[in-house]
């Protein structure tokens, strides 16, 4: 998914929380399955951040000279302006895209 074009909220705004719960039939089963979509991106943002951020930068290491690389602080400005991980979890979550497998279902 492109993270980068979500709709998701920027901001904390008030959600029906029976809204969530209708999904799974339980709020604190919804809760988790949005907290561990929210650490998936997470992780996929970061590795995409460190990747572009290693692009740009310098091969020597001076002490004496500490410079600013602008590109990479562009790059972390922009990975900063983006949407909360939760936030996107969230979304993805109502929007059903999202799917929830229970473990004792899956033996059966």
């Amino acid at each position: 998914m492109n993270f980068k074009t979500t709709n998701a909220e920027l901001s904390t705004i008030t959600r029906d929380l029976k809204e969530i719960e209708e999904k799974t039939g339980n709020i604190y089963e919804s809760c988790v399955a949005i907290a561990k979509r929210s650490n998936q991106i997470a992780v996929e943002l970061k590795e995409e951040l460190v990747n572009k951020i290693q692009e740009f930068a310098s091969t020597t290491d001076n002490l004496e000279e500490v410079f600013e690389n602008r590109e990479q602080i562009e790059i972390s400005r922009f990975y900063e302006r983006l949407p909360k991980t939760n936030a996107i979890a969230l979304k993805e979550f109502l929007e059903d895209k999202l799917f929830v497998k229970h473990p004792s279902e899956s033996k059966e």
